[in-house]
């Protein structure tokens, strides 16, 4: 659910916007002027947010991007599972599970205090404090 929406000329380096369905951070964002034929156009370079992938899309400076919510909480490691980490939220006391890989594993010990990000309903673990 995104709260606004910006023009493709607006979204600066840092800019988090959703391309493809995919909540992305701008990387670049190339903008050629408005001529005798036609509008400006805009090259953008992002990086995924979620998987990492980058994103190179080239449009009209007048397409409109959604801008998603992404809220960065404090959480506690309360166990290391398998496939995932249980984790509760340090404000509110919620415990959810993130699913997890290898080298999160290794990062992270039961009782570390971590950041996690929730982005658009998808939770992630960013760092540890």
């Amino acid at each position: 659910m995104a709260y606004k929406l910006i023009n493709a000329t607006q979204a600066k380096p840092g800019t988090a916007i959703m391309i493809e369905g995919n909540p992305c951070v701008v990387r670049s964002n190339d903008i050629s002027k408005s001529g005798k034929h036609g509008a400006s156009k805009c090259r953008i370079e992002a990086i995924g947010v979620i998987d990492d992938k980058k994103r190179v899309i080239a449009v009209p400076g007048s397409e409109r991007f959604e801008v998603p919510m992404i809220n960065k909480n404090k959480g506690q490691i309360l166990s290391v599972g398998d496939s995932n980490l249980s984790v509760m939220d340090l404000e509110s006391f919620e415990t959810f599970d993130i699913p997890t890989t290898q080298e999160n594993k290794e990062l992270v010990k039961e009782g570390d205090t971590v950041e996690y990000w929730d982005v658009e309903g998808h939770k992630m673990i960013k760092r540890t404090l």
